[in-house]
């Protein structure tokens, strides 16, 4: 449902605006947003291509990011984008970069810093890698970043709100990064706005274990098979990744790639719970929601964020978007 494929950016961003506009205002002459209730504190920013939604402008807001600045669909945001969201956000405490292990997002992203520090404002950078299909452990520096975006914003937004130096936050964000520990499964791609063909194709009867949010190539391709089954597919993955033992503490999130209905998810849901009970393993939050998608793409993704002491109290922290809302533990619910 769009106009015309070279503007579906602009026009989204239009359309989010006539929604929420006492909260957030465009940048000028870029596609990005901001807050408009900047603080005095450390900016955090995030942003990338276009079609993931509500990622990236769910994840603006009070105890999130500041600005978000979106490229073209699949497409990195171009230097210019990154660099006018962050002047217009900067406060003087520096700036905080967050964004997936993608080459295009790292080069943009990368030129933008350049600029910056010829203005004199100083910038860090957070790379999320969670997706644990993407390269093996002895290469984790390389994966990509997919639904695990949403635990590294929200622990740097926390910090960010606590008032703590550039450095600092820097340092929790990376943290929760090291902590977050993601796979996805595609049963069905997504379209791009103008295309004429699928960017890949799946049997009725096929699935691929660890597909990438862009349709990057997964880990295996299998049959169908039933949600307890997968579910426990992708969650011996993950465990094994993430070291997991009994009595720890996680936060879960299992996230919806596009057209898979909550219905499903909630199945899932079931599943990693019942998982992680016979494990020993304290599920402190669970979220079921479809926030990191690939436009319509069937499936998706499981996420775990190993929790301690500290990752916890930010996680606990209140944060508040269009698409997001945590007042207390268990309280993730829809809200303006």
């Amino acid at each position: 449902m769009i106009n015309n494929p070279e503007q579906v950016v602009e026009e989204t961003i239009e359309g989010f605006l006539a929604a929420y506009k006492r909260s957030y205002q465009k940048v000028e002459n870029v596609n990005g947003i901001v807050r408009r209730d900047r603080k005095d504190k450390v900016a955090i920013v995030t942003g990338g291509g276009s079609g993931h939604e509500p990622l990236f402008l769910g994840l603006i807001g009070e105890g999130l990011a500041d600005g978000v600045t979106l490229g073209n669909v699949f497409a990195a945001p171009p230097p210019t984008n990154v660099f006018e969201v962050a002047k217009a956000v900067d406060a003087g405490k520096g700036v905080l970069f967050i964004y997936g292990n993608y080459s295009g997002d790292v080069l943009n992203f990368g030129m933008a810093v350049e600029l910056l520090e010829m203005e004199g404002i100083t910038t860090n950078t957070v790379l999320v890698t969670d997706d644990v299909a993407s390269a093996p452990t002895e290469r984790k520096d390389e994966r990509r970043g997919i639904a695990g975006d949403i635990f590294v914003v929200k622990i740097a937004g926390a910090a960010a709100e606590k008032g703590l130096s550039l450095e600092e936050v820097t340092k929790v964000t990376q943290k929760a990064n090291d902590h977050t520990f993601s796979i996805g499964v595609a049963l069905a791609p997504g379209t791009i706005p103008g295309a004429t063909e699928l960017p890949y194709t799946l049997a009725d009867d096929e699935l691929e274990v660890g597909m990438g949010i862009h349709g990057e190539p997964g880990m295996e391709r299998t049959k169908m098979m039933p949600a307890d089954a997968l579910t426990d597919k992708l969650l011996e993955k993950l465990l094994a990744e993430s070291n997991l033992q009994s009595g720890d503490e996680v936060a879960v999130l299992v996230n919806g790639l596009g057209s898979t209905t909550l219905m499903e998810l909630f199945i899932v849901n079931r599943r990693v719970a019942k998982v992680l009970e016979e494990k020993g393993i304290q599920a402190y939050d669970m979220d079921v929601n479809s926030y990191c998608t690939t436009q319509e793409m069937a499936g998706f993704s499981i996420t775990l964020l190993k929790l301690d002491n500290e990752l916890k109290d930010y996680y606990s922290a209140p944060a508040v978007s269009p698409y997001y809302k945590k007042e207390s533990i268990g309280g993730n619910v829809y809200a303006k």
